[in-house]
C-alpha cells in the first residue's frame, strides 16, 4: 500500500508542480515541488486516518486541468474507452438499438451483420435478464444497462428474452464485437441536383463515410451539395481536412495549428476533387464545434461555398491525447487552429463559468434571432483570400446567410409529450402491429413521404395512448393545433425511422430544418450566383 501511495503522490507532482508555479510568483519549479511533497510526507506520517491517494489525486489533476482552458481534459481509466468511442467510429456491443418502455428494454432494430444479430435476436425482442441479473421492472439507468451489453472484445453475455405475446423466456449467448458508430447520419438526394448529407461528427470512418457518400449521389445525378454540419462538436482535425480537401482545389491551405511549444503545422488540399466544383452550402449553427468550424471556415475563406445558418461554437484550440500511466487519458491543449486567412475562431475563455454560460448570453442578447445583435471589433476582421469578403475570427464563424432561431412557443401540451416519451413509445408499439401494412402500401421512404398522412384516426390514438399512460395528459386542441406542425412531422418522421431506418427519417424530419430548406430555396430559385462566390 506504501508503494501504491508513493507512485500515486509522484504521479500527482508531476502535475500540481505546474498550478504551484503559475500561482507562486518568484519560485523556482522545484522550489514548489518540494513544498508540496513537504506536505504530501506530513499526511503521510501523522494524519490520524488512512488517505485514499487515488480520490486526491483524481481531484487535484481535475482541478490542476480546470485552470488551463475549458478543453483541456483529464479522462480516469474507467472512462478512456467511452470517451474515446466516438472518434474510432467504433464501439464492442452486441449490435442493437434499444429503447425504455415501462422499464423493459424493447430492441427498436438489430444491426445487420451485428453479434446479435448472428444469434437470432430480433426487433421487438425484450430483454429482460443479462447475465443472469434483472433489467426489468427494476428501473435501472439506460447508462447502467448499456455497461452489462457492452465489454472487452470476444468476450460473452447471456441475455433472456421474451418475443411477441409468448411467455416463454428464450435465452442466447451473444459474443461482443465491434459495432460502427457512423459519422454519415445519412445522404440522399433533395430533387434530381440538390444532394444531401448530414455529419455527425469527424472520426476515424469518416473519411470513408464522406467519400462514399459523394460518389453515391454523383451517380444519383448530384450537381449541388448541401452539407449539414449543424450540431456538429467536432472531432479529429485529420477528417477535418479529408473532408475539406473534397471542395478546394490544388495544394491550397485548408487549416495550420501553432502553439507555444508546438511548431506551425500546414494542412493542404490534396487531389481528392470529388466536389471541386458544383454549388456547395455548408449549414452551421451555435453547437457546430472544433473541425466543423475548420471545414466551414476554409469553404469561407476560399470563397467556394455559401454558410448558411447561425454563428458557430468558437473552438479553435487543437488537443493532444497522452495515455497516462495507469491508463488514464490526458487531453492536452497544445496549440491554437488557424483558417486559410489566419483567422482563430476560439472565443474568449477567461473563467470557465462564463464560457460555460456563453450559449445563455447569446439567448439574452438577442443573437440567436437576429443578426444585428452580434458585434465584432475591427481588430477581427480578415478578408476571405479570393473575393476578399469581410469575415471575422475570435468567436466562431459567422454565416453568409443567417437564419433566426425558431422561437414560436412550444405549448406545454407538446413539452408534456415530448418529455414523456410518448412519441417513441406510441411509435414503437404501433409500428409492431401495422409495420408490415406500412411497408407494402408504401415499399419506399419516397412514397411514404408523399402518401402516408396522420389523419384524425392516428392522431387520436396518439393522444388517447398518451392520457392512458398519464391522466393529466388531456387532450388540448387549442395546443396541439398550435403546434400541429412539429407534433405530426416528429411522428411521421420517427415511424419512418422505426420502418425504413434511422437514415431514411431526416426526408420526413428534415421539414422542419429551416436552414436547410433555406439553402434549398436559394439553389432551386437560382440565387446562388448573387452571393460572387469563387467559380
Amino acid at each position: 500500500m506504501k508503494k501504491i501511495q508513493q507512485q500515486l503522490t509522484v504521479f500527482f507532482l508531476l502535475f500540481i508542480c505546474f498550478q504551484s508555479f503559475s500561482q507562486t510568483s518568484g519560485k523556482s519549479k522545484d522550489d514548489n515541488l518540494r513544498r508540496f511533497n513537504q506536505v504530501v510526507n506530513y499526511i503521510d506520517a501523522l494524519y490520524v486516518d488512512d488517505v485514499d491517494y487515488e480520490t486526491i489525486v483524481n481531484k487535484a489533476i481535475e482541478s490542476l486541468i480546470d485552470e488551463l482552458d475549458p478543453h483541456s481534459a483529464y479522462i480516469p481509466k474507467s472512462e478512456v474507452q467511452a470517451a474515446n468511442e466516438k472518434i474510432q467510429g467504433n464501439f464492442v456491443g452486441i449490435g442493437v438499438r434499444f429503447q425504455m418502455m415501462k422499464d423493459t428494454l424493447n430492441i427498436s432494430s438489430v444491426i445487420p451483420g451485428g453479434p446479435a444479430d448472428k444469434v437470432g435476436l430480433n426487433d421487438n425482442d425484450k430483454i429482460v435478464f443479462v447475465d443472469g441479473e434483472t433489467i426489468a421492472g427494476v428501473k435501472m439507468s439506460t447508462y447502467d444497462i448499456r455497461k452489462r451489453l457492452m465489454g472487452d472484445l470476444g468476450t460473452k453475455v447471456n441475455v433472456t428474452i421474451y418475443r411477441g405475446k409468448s411467455n416463454t423466456p428464450m435465452n442466447f449467448t451473444i459474443t461482443r464485437g465491434k459495432i460502427r458508430i457512423n459519422s454519415v447520419d445519412c445522404a440522399y438526394m433533395i430533387d434530381d441536383k440538390i444532394g444531401y448529407i448530414k455529419l455527425n461528427a469527424f472520426s476515424q470512418s469518416t473519411t470513408q463515410e464522406i467519400d462514399s457518400s459523394i460518389n453515391l449521389l454523383k451517380k444519383a445525378g448530384m450537381k449541388q451539395l448541401v452539407l449539414d454540419l449543424q450540431n456538429n462538436s467536432g472531432g479529429l482535425m485529420y477528417a477535418a481536412r479529408d473532408l475539406a480537401d473534397n471542395f478546394i482545389s490544388g495544394d491550397k491551405l485548408i487549416v495550420y495549428s501553432q502553439g507555444k511549444k508546438q511548431p506551425r503545422i500546414d494542412l493542404n488540399a490534396g487531389q481528392k476533387e470529388l466536389f471541386e466544383k458544383g454549388e456547395l452550402v455548408v449549414l452551421i449553427n451555435e453547437f457546430s464545434a472544433s473541425a466543423s468550424e475548420i471545414v466551414a471556415g476554409a469553404v469561407q475563406d476560399w470563397d467556394r461555398g455559401l454558410i448558411i445558418g447561425r454563428r458557430s461554437f468558437g473552438k479553435g484550440l487543437v488537443q493532444k491525447p497522452i495515455p497516462l500511466i495507469d491508463g488514464a487519458e490526458l487531453r492536452l491543449t497544445i496549440s491554437r487552429y488557424y483558417t486559410p486567412s489566419g483567422r482563430n475562431i476560439q472565443k474568449p475563455y477567461e473563467g470557465v463559468d462564463d464560457y460555460e454560460k456563453d450559449y445563455l448570453k447569446r439567448l439574452k442578447h438577442g443573437e440567436m434571432v437576429t443578426k444585428d445583435s452580434i458585434f465584432f471589433p475591427d481588430s477581427l476582421k480578415f478578408q476571405t483570400l479570393v473575393k476578399k469578403r469581410i469575415v471575422y475570427g475570435g468567436g466562431g464563424i459567422m454565416p453568409d446567410v443567417f437564419i433566426p432561431m425558431d422561437t414560436s412557443a412550444l405549448t406545454p401540451y407538446f413539452n408534456k409529450l415530448y418529455r414523456g416519451g410518448y412519441f417513441n413509445t406510441f411509435t414503437f408499439e404501433y409500428t409492431r402491429e401495422h409495420k408490415q401494412e406500412i411497408i407494402k402500401r408504401y415499399p419506399t421512404i419516397k412514397e411514404f413521404k408523399s402518401g402516408f398522412i396522420i389523419d384524425e384516426a392516428y392522431r387520436k390514438a396518439f393522444t388517447d395512448y398518451a392520457n392512458k399512460e398519464d391522466s393529466t395528459l388531456v387532450f388540448n386542441a387549442e395546443e396541439y393545433e398550435k403546434n400541429k406542425i412539429y407534433i405530426e412531422t416528429r411522428l411521421k418522421g420517427i415511424l419512418a425511422s422505426d420502418i425504413y431506418g434511422f437514415e431514411q427519417s431526416f426526408e420526413i424530419l428534415n421539414d422542419l430544418n429551416e436552414p436547410l430548406q433555406e439553402a434549398v430555396r436559394i439553389l432551386q430559385r437560382n440565387e446562388y450566383s448573387k452571393f460572387k462566390l469563387a467559380k
